[in-house]
């Protein structure tokens, strides 16, 4: 089963080409990782899968539906973690999490997803006084407040130190266990070489500058 397809994908912006023909293929259960530098386009990339952004030319299906034609049946289905997260700084961590979660039909319970992300100790906690990787780990329980089936990560352990960036590979590791299917973008070589050993099926794309 294919949970991603992309084929001959093409974005502009005026003059600059930021995606060339690129195609892939994610399976469903896989982790996939777009590996390149920063300018390659792998932002670009994800955005067209989770319909944010619509391709000059080629096509994009994700689960089975095209996400500009049917934009709410793909939004259901994925969980997006973005480059950078900006939230209120006066909300609290579980008030962030319930917050979010009332925007899906289909819903995890706060609770569980402060201890998948080992928040529970700081989950009364406003954002403002959380650490870096603190906050890359709540922003990766967002992702997942709706139970997706596919999980889009982009530059998730982008700024964390080592240990951070650890803790951030194991809940990776997790929602494999889970089978969710994971798709990340990263120019960092240490991410892709850990995650390549945790799942020696995932394949990488890399993509030009």
């Amino acid at each position: 089963m294919t949970a991603v397809q992309v084929q001959g994908l093409v974005k502009r912006y005026g003059t600059v080409v930021a995606v060339d023909g690129l195609s892939f293929e994610v399976a469903e259960g896989e982790i996939f990782g777009l590996l390149g530098p920063n300018g390659a386009g792998k932002t670009t990339t994800v955005e067209c899968i989770e319909g944010l952004r619509v391709p000059d030319e080629g096509e994009v299906w994700v689960l089975g539906h095209n996400p500009f034609r049917e934009p709410s049946a793909v939004k259901e289905r994925i969980g997006v973690q973005l480059q950078a997260t900006s939230l209120p700084s006066y909300l609290r961590v579980r008030e962030v999490l319930e917050l979010f979660g009332s925007f899906y039909r289909r819903r995890r319970p706060a609770e569980e997803l402060l201890a998948w992300a080992g928040l529970s100790e700081v989950a009364h906690r406003l954002y403002q006084n959380l650490s870096g990787g603190q906050k890359q780990r709540l922003a990766l329980a967002l992702a997942l407040v709706n139970d997706p089936q596919l999980v889009i990560l982009d530059e998730p352990t982008a700024g964390l130190d080592a240990h951070s960036r650890r803790q951030l590979h194991e809940l990776i590791m997790h929602l494999k266990t889970e089978g969710k299917t994971v798709l990340l973008t990263t120019h960092y070589i240490g991410c892709h070489n850990r995650l390549k050993q945790i799942d020696r099926r995932r394949y990488t794309a890399k993509l030009r500058r």
